[in-house]
């Protein structure tokens, strides 16, 4: 599985099932709606029953553990986070989800870690750059997966990763609200091009 996630902000229910089938096609198999979208919700039980067994669905900006029931009831499999809470982290864990925090230093990854994550979100990870991804990789545990989410894009994939970089989350690169379909789909393709070149 290529470790790209799909970040749909600001998608519509109506888009939703389209835009999926575009990415899952391209080879994009991890694919999150962030809850401050239109009917979040409504959109992830849309892409799961139609997709749930083709990839990993899931929400993002998921800020609250009172949010994680909802999701866990739409059978999502991801809760995906702008910050490090332990608590959302310990309820998505609970509920049997994926749990991807946001950090930015090593306090917070080990926070992370020490809750349960499943990986790291490094965000905005352009702040933060290669060189020092390079060196919180250094102390953090070498099978903890970081995902470089904000300000990197295909064309950076390959540097990213030999600093240590898992995976990624692509935001605007991939999708921006009322964006077609196939568009969505030629921009996957880049996407996945990139990252089977430096694989």
């Amino acid at each position: 599985m290529r470790e790209i996630i799909a970040i749909l902000r600001g998608i519509t229910p109506s888009e939703a099932l389209g835009v999926t089938h575009a990415l899952i096609e391209a080879g994009i198999t991890k694919i999150e709606v962030p809850l401050n979208s239109p009917d979040p919700l409504d959109s992830i039980a849309a892409i799961v029953a139609e997709f749930g067994t083709h990839a990993q669905i899931g929400a993002g900006t998921v800020l609250d553990a009172g949010q994680v029931p909802s999701l866990a009831a739409t059978g999502a499999r991801l809760a995906v986070s702008p910050d490090c809470n332990p608590e959302v982290i310990r309820a998505a864990r609970a509920a049997g989800l994926l749990s991807y925090p946001g950090v930015f230093t090593p306090t917070e990854a080990f926070t992370a870690i020490r809750a349960g994550a499943t990986g790291l979100k490094l965000f905005p990870a352009f702040k933060m750059g290669v060189d020092g991804l390079r060196a919180m990789r250094a102390v953090l545990p070498p099978d903890m997966p970081i995902y470089a989410v904000g300000g990197v894009g295909p064309e950076d994939f390959a540097t990213w990763r030999s600093a240590g970089a898992a995976g990624f989350g692509l935001g605007t690169a991939l999708y921006a609200p009322g964006m077609a379909a196939a568009d969505v789909g030629a921009r996957a393709r880049d996407a996945v091009a990139a990252w089977d070149a430096c694989a």
